[in-house]
């Protein structure tokens, strides 16, 4: 809830932000387009994982995009993750497994609200999340174990930022449902579910390719 709540206010102070800009390039008189449509986005960054034991790490993404218009572009968000996610028992109790990389790949729009050089954005993304199997030492006996397998889940994508130049910041919350593995005895007596959480916050910078300014 807290990552939610930090996106949400990313919104707002964007939006304070526009409200603020000059208006100065935000329409030509030309038909033409001010800026050239096509780029590429590369960013690296920080993943603070849902959940409690989770533990952050790096991130890294590239994305090719295309401006449909000055102020819309669509494009092909390639991300790795590298994190421990965290596992939380029925009772209530918490671990973190090893740090692994899960990987995920999304189409995305980004909305910008001026033409000048500073650029301030809304965007979302679709896609899937390939996730990395979930081991280590939950039970406390000192071996690490097994709890999940490799899968991929459909998720979402909410993030705001500006560019500036060349340079871009970005604010990102990814949306993916938790993982549930069943707690059961040999018997098949069931004892609950463990959680493993799957969503991320993702606090980008970064630099794009191509996309400026026409001359």
């Amino acid at each position: 809830m807290k990552k939610v709540l930090i996106v949400g206010i990313s919104l707002l102070s964007i939006a304070s932000v526009v409200k603020a800009q000059d208006k100065q390039g935000a329409s030509s008189s030309s038909s033409e387009s001010i800026f050239k449509p096509f780029k590429v986005d590369v960013s690296l960054g920080y993943a603070i994982p849902s959940g409690e034991g989770s533990k952050g790490g790096v991130l890294f993404a590239i994305e090719p995009k295309y401006a449909v218009m000055d102020k819309l572009a669509v494009g092909l968000r390639i991300e790795g993750a590298i994190t421990a996610r965290g596992v939380v028992s029925p009772d209530g109790e918490s671990a973190h497994g090893d740090v692994k990389t899960s990987s995920s790949y999304l189409a995305t729009g980004d909305y910008y609200f001026t033409n000048n050089t500073f650029r301030p954005f809304v965007g979302a993304g679709v896609g899937i999340f390939s996730l990395a199997a979930a081991s280590g030492d939950f039970d406390g006996s000192g071996e690490a174990i097994t709890i999940a397998k490799s899968s991929s889940k459909f998720g979402g994508m909410l993030r705001a930022g500006f560019e500036a130049g060349h340079f871009r910041l970005g604010v990102e919350y990814n949306l993916v449902g938790a993982t549930k593995i069943p707690i059961t005895d040999d018997a098949g007596t069931s004892y609950g579910d463990l959680k493993l959480k799957n969503g991320y916050l993702g606090i980008k910078v970064g630099a794009f390719f191509g996309g400026g300014r026409r001359k």
